[in-house]
């Protein structure tokens, strides 16, 4: 539609030279002139209509994720806390790299839905960004294990979306695919499914189109009505799968500056309310019971155990690393090598502690 400004110039220029012919003329410019200010009438009501419709579809979706959360904080929680310190040990890109899949497969293997990586350097150096750049340097290699666990956590057909290329990540395609319940193959069905919205246009009042894994895209939008066309989603928070589905859907990745941080900046408002920390001076883990928990920590050392870790956090002014916790354990007594590694004492942990930290409601499930 040509601008308003140059409809009126060629009107000017048709003004009729014979005066009878004005009448005529002057009521036409009128109807001309309500024409175009009922199309900016309808143009303005109709912003203002798709404005309310995305105001409402934002408050919809914000009371839903609101009681998911409420759900959630009725629902269990597992995390674990490590320090990225531990890829020191490792003596190559692909070790660092393999050691950083460990850590992930025990996670999922063991149903984790937080991974907190902590420096235990005592660096200032605060940013998320940087790689890991050798044996011996100090402070990336937090970001670095916190790349591959994200990227590991990533459904395949997803990372392309979200992961550029990054040396971090070059023997990444190699480690073993963690096989988490909300990494599908195309022809895996299930209720839910994770996914990245296209750039591809859509009509007026339809949903994006959504690349979700499958042989065809899927358009959400919560007014269309399912037809043969297209496949049809609804947006919902992430922890839906597991509040409502009872699917564990993996797991997520926080940094954390120092141990006293991991404690400080936990995501959950009441807290982490069953804490255990590990180490071969703590008390026999046989001699823990089960108990009631809502959000459950397991705090592990590196190299030198929890004690370093808490000497290089100036803001605690603990000695005792066993204070910081509710649970101080040995979860591998009578060890016969004289060290366990980090990625060794998941393992060993997770599993001891299983009869403790499983859900008080898996008995109650039917299939």
């Amino acid at each position: 539609m040509p601008k308003t400004s140059d409809k009126k110039l060629s009107y000017e220029k048709d003004i009729p030279s014979n005066p009878k012919d004005w009448k005529k003329w002057k009521e036409e410019r009128k109807r001309q002139k309500r024409k175009w200010k009922e199309e900016a009438l309808i143009k303005k009501l109709e912003k203002e209509q798709e404005r309310k419709k995305n105001e409402e579809e934002q408050k919809n979706m914000a009371i839903e994720e609101e009681k998911v959360k409420e759900r959630l904080g009725i629902q269990q929680t597992v995390s674990i806390a490590l320090p990225g310190s531990i890829l020191d040990n490792a003596q190559s890109p692909e070790l660092r790299t393999y050691l950083a899949g460990q850590i992930g497969r025990s996670a999922v293997i063991f149903n984790v839905d937080e991974i907190i990586i902590f420096d235990e350097t005592g660096s200032t150096n605060r940013s998320v960004e940087g790689q890991y750049d050798g044996v011996g340097k100090k402070g990336q290699a937090n970001v670095q294990l916190a790349r591959i666990l994200q990227y590991l956590e990533c459904p395949q057909y997803l990372r392309k979306s979200f992961f550029p290329q990054h040396k971090d990540l070059q023997y990444a395609g190699l480690l073993n695919p963690l096989d988490s319940p909300h990494h599908m193959r195309a022809d895996q069905k299930c209720y839910y499914r994770e996914g990245v919205v296209l750039n591809k246009p859509v009509t007026t009042g339809k949903g994006s189109y959504v690349n979700v894994g499958l042989l065809k895209e899927v358009q959400i939008d919560k007014q269309l009505q399912p037809d043969k066309k297209n496949l049809k989603g609804k947006v919902v928070a992430p922890t839906l799968p597991k509040v409502e589905g009872g699917l564990y859907w993996g797991y997520q990745v926080r940094l954390a500056s120092s141990i006293g941080n991991v404690f400080t900046e936990c995501p959950y408002k009441e807290g982490y309310d069953l804490t255990v920390g590990t180490s071969e001076k703590g008390d026999c883990v046989d001699t823990m019971e089960k108990k009631q928990y809502r959000h459950a920590l397991v705090v592990f050392g590196g190299v030198k155990g929890l004690e370093c870790s808490l000497e290089a956090d100036e803001e605690l002014e603990e000695d005792d690393p066993s204070a910081l916790f509710q649970h101080y354990l040995n979860t591998c007594p009578h060890q016969g090598s004289g060290t366990i590694r980090t990625e060794e004492a998941i393992l060993i942990t997770m599993s001891a502690l299983r009869p403790i930290l499983s859900h008080a409601d898996e008995g109650q499930k039917t299939s």
